[in-house]
């Protein structure tokens, strides 16, 4: 149920992959898991109803995107079948007997989940993992994996209707890597000090024989891991760590840094994603791969091979000279730091940025003034009128008007956009070559990618066409 969540889809393929009849039921169906699903060869049902449940199924595994009174949950309620959350049913059938490593934190989990997977199969280790995007090097985000370790991205969002608490205390970490902790999930944390208290529960189930690899950067987590049962390796770029980002130089072709490991130099890595939060990904990346002995030579080559994530900074085409990027980015931290580092990696062109404000915390005011600092790297931005939370009073929810007002009175180029139509004929006049366009949503955008590459290349062949004698 809610088969179309990025970690629920890789969830129903590993069972598929495991030998088990996989069925699956979602309300919002597109791609990319649509199309993935398909090509498991797992049917969706659109829709939730009683119907779903015929026939009767052995398990139900209930996504997180599920509430009590959603019809399929009620016909479960009324029903003996067992079922399981999301969380549950990854640790009852896949980590027994792994080596779980465990990636969580505010930012950066999906990427530093993808770097540890991919340079440990690179390496050889044939790791299993699930992680919530699709990596390009696999076009997929899961494995089963016939290896000791387990990647598993941990997310502090809640794990089901029935159990309120994080879904990263059901994997069992042995090394856990912890990137971030700031406010975010409005819908379900009061405050920072909440979110805190769940990052609190992770670490008193952490062993004493296992370890944390933690961003000292960030006061709040450098506070926290004072408490934490095992050893602890810090990173970031401060001094006194045990490993360190350093010298770190951005370039079209790739980024490059000096990794210093207890103050002295462990090497020089060139990574292809751009900007100083994702090097700090690559730095917690070594400092657990390091742990599990893997050689850094090795860890040299793969990174440097390192295909990406979809939806993480990902050219979706290049025409008439403008560049289409995807991103994920929505917390203001994360669009920050992503248009900093597409800033500088697309040095003298034009930075043209689309946000969807569609997350829980975004639809709301608490982010209002933060975002308006965030876009400071931008040349023009355009901002989406998001659907507004029925179950939040007016005044409590964003504003993309009084965004773009604010915007344009800090001397930031910007503009409303009613939808997605509008937004698309904005930019039909307004991008030019050598632009790069970069269009931040964590959900489907109403394919907005491919709908404008299509008017790019319409525009492009007509302006190219040549005068009739």
């Amino acid at each position: 149920m809610g088969i179309c969540g990025t970690g629920m889809a890789a969830l129903a393929g590993m069972l598929k992959e495991g030998g088990f009849l996989v069925t699956g039921s979602d309300q919002h169906v597109y791609p990319p898991m649509s199309t993935f699903l398909a090509g498991l060869g797992i049917p969706i049902m659109t829709g939730y109803r009683a119907e779903n449940l015929v026939p009767t199924p052995d398990l139900v595994v209930v996504g997180n995107v599920i509430t009590r009174v959603n019809p399929e949950a009620v016909a479960l309620a009324a029903t003996r079948l067992p079922y399981l959350s999301f969380p549950q049913a990854l640790a009852h059938f896949f980590l027994q007997g792994k080596t779980p490593l465990v990636v969580t934190g505010t930012h950066g989990k999906t990427t530093t989940a993808s770097l540890l997977a991919s340079i440990l199969h690179g390496a050889g280790r044939d790791p299993g993992f699930l992680i919530g995007g699709l990596l390009q090097g696999f076009s997929r985000n899961f494995r089963h994996g016939a290896g000791q370790e387990f990647v598993v991205e941990g997310d502090e969002y809640d794990t089901a209707f029935f159990d309120k608490g994080p879904k990263f205390l059901h994997y069992r970490p042995e090394i856990a890597v912890i990137t971030s902790i700031e406010f975010d999930h409005a819908d379900i944390y009061a405050d920072l000090a909440a979110v805190i208290s769940s990052f609190r529960k992770l670490l008193a189930i952490m062993p004493a024989t296992g370890c944390l690899v933690a961003c000292l950067d960030d006061p709040v987590v450098r506070d926290l891991v004072q408490e934490a049962p095992c050893p602890v390796l810090g990173y970031g770029e401060g001094p006194g760590l045990d490993w360190t980002l350093a010298e770190l130089e951005n370039a079209a072709a790739a980024t490059s840094f000096t990794v210093l490991k207890n103050g002295k130099e462990y090497g020089r890595f060139s990574s292809p994603m751009p900007g100083r939060h994702n090097g700090l990904n690559v730095l917690a990346t070594l400092a657990v791969l390091d742990r599990l002995g893997v050689d850094r030579q090795i860890m040299a080559r793969e990174l440097a091979r390192f295909q990406g994530v979809k939806r993480r900074q990902e050219v979706r085409g290049v025409v008439a000279q403008v560049t289409v990027i995807d991103d994920f980015a929505h917390h203001p931290t994360a669009v920050a730091e992503t248009l900093t580092a597409l800033r500088g990696k697309y040095a003298g062109h034009r930075l043209i940025v689309v946000f969807d404000p569609r997350t829980n915390s975004s639809r709301r005011r608490v982010f209002q003034q933060a975002y308006v600092s965030a876009f400071d790297p931008a040349n023009l931005v355009i901002i989406r009128e998001p659907e507004p939370l029925a179950a939040v009073p007016a005044a409590e929810r964003f504003s993309a008007r009084q965004l773009v007002a604010d915007l344009c009175q800090r001397g930031v180029a910007a503009h409303y956009g009613a939808d997605t139509n509008a937004i698309l004929a904005q930019l039909a006049g307004l991008a030019t070559a050598g632009d790069v366009v970069a269009i931040l949503s964590n959900g489907g955008f109403d394919n907005i990618h491919q709908r404008l590459l299509e008017i790019l290349s319409a525009k492009d062949q007509t302006t190219e066409r040549p005068p009739e004698s």
